[in-house]
């Protein structure tokens, strides 16, 4: 049985579905995890699952249970051990020191209202798919500051130095599936936070290395994700690890046009399961949007 982390047919298509516990699997997951199950199979491939669960303040052990116990009732199955990112946080500790080392990374010790109150004194700051761009406040410190801070055990994150990162991999692009081919934007999103004190890695630093270990080569995800993906690349290149292909999905919306949210309770699978609905209806009505059939 193919393992997660074991060496991979480089020519094999190998997806993932990779939800973090934060409450129960809705239709929007469903159709998610279709969609990359599907994808592997017809391509002869393996379907992976990953639990994205690097932030314990809103992360739940319940919410893990329940996405095996939905993701088993649409009939969805994976190669054990599924990777649970708690229990790898030594391979983004390795990856943030390799950042270190090639001096991409700096500590900031800005907390949010120093970030709001230098952006309101320079008259506002730009604005990019993450939100407001940090203005590089703590980059611009003396190393003296920088190394009596770290010895004094000033709180601090660390963020990627998009600008050293440019410098040093020149031009990049990212392949979507249907988009096609895409320029590496990523000074629209400042210098992002990799590590803070209380999570030890971001989505950003975690998704990156994990797809690289398990070996994936077709990232399925939704739309919403779309505007993340340079930065991903980019940390690919630094990090010198292999590059995927990416489809980005469109999002499934309710019958209010709102896209489906954990928040969301009368859809979710369990409510749905539970008023009487079968995997069978779900798949045949997600089936329809996904691929024009049956899943």
């Amino acid at each position: 049985m193919l393992r997660n982390g074991e060496p991979r047919n480089p020519n094999l298509v190998i997806t993932r579905f990779a939800p973090s516990p934060t409450g129960r699997l809705h239709l929007g997951h469903a159709y998610s995890a279709l969609f990359a199950e599907r994808a592997a199979r017809d391509a002869g491939g393996h379907f992976l699952l990953r639990i994205e669960d690097v932030d314990p303040t809103r992360c739940r052990p319940e919410f893990t249970e329940g996405i095996f116990e939905d993701l088993h009732w649409l009939g969805l199955s994976w190669p054990s051990p599924v990777a649970i990112q708690s229990e790898r946080m030594d391979l983004y500790a390795k990856a943030l020191e390799q950042l270190k080392a090639g001096g991409f990374l700096y500590p900031c010790f800005c907390t949010r209202k120093d970030i709001a109150r230098e952006v309101e004194a320079a008259g506002g700051a730009p604005h990019g798919a993450a939100g407001t761009i940090y203005p590089g406040t703590c980059k611009k410190l003396a190393k003296e500051d920088v190394a009596r801070r770290l010895d004094a055990g000033d709180g601090h994150a660390w963020r990627l130095d998009v600008e050293a990162a440019i410098v040093s991999t020149g031009e990049l692009t990212w392949e979507d599936r249907d988009a096609g081919e895409q320029a590496v934007g990523v000074e629209d999103f400042g210098d992002v936070v990799l590590a803070r004190k209380e999570v030890a890695t971001s989505y950003h630093l975690a998704v990156t290395v994990d797809d690289a270990d398990q070996g994936i080569s077709l990232v399925t995800r939704g739309m919403d994700l779309f505007e993340s993906t340079p930065i991903h690349r980019l940390l690919q290149a630094v990090l010198d690890l292999p590059v995927p292909v990416w489809h980005h999905h469109a999002l499934i919306s309710g019958p209010d046009g709102k896209r489906y949210a954990k928040r969301d309770q009368s859809m979710t699978l369990q409510s749905i399961r539970e008023g009487g609905r079968s995997a069978a209806d779900v798949r045949r009505e997600l089936g329809g949007l996904i691929w024009g059939g049956v899943c």
